[in-house]
């Protein structure tokens, strides 16, 4: 499985592009994730432009099944995090066929 970028290989570029010291571009990612965190928790969405959006949604109660014995349990509503890809992303890196 192919792996991504560390975090410290993403600050490094980002200071190389941006002509930064590795420090800079560091507390710039720390900052936006600590935004992102703290305006998804607040209203709900994140937009992060060009990429897309952090969304929080509720998922309601619901059954289920326990894989291990078939038995239906009982599943808790619950507060989850979406990220949806903007639609310049999605057809930037998985163009639809002709």
């Amino acid at each position: 499985m192919a792996s991504g970028m560390t975090k410290t290989q993403l600050t490094r570029h980002l200071a190389e592009q941006l002509e930064l010291n590795n420090k800079t571009a560091a507390a710039f990612l720390e900052n936006l994730a600590e935004t992102a965190i703290k305006e998804t928790k607040k209203n709900g969405v994140f937009v992060v432009p060009g990429l897309g959006r952090l969304v929080k949604a509720h998922r309601k109660a619901r059954m289920g099944r326990n894989p291990q014995t078939g038995e239906p349990i009982q599943i808790k509503a619950k507060t989850v995090v979406k990220f949806r890809v903007a639609k310049a992303a999605k057809d930037a890196i998985a163009p639809k066929k002709a």
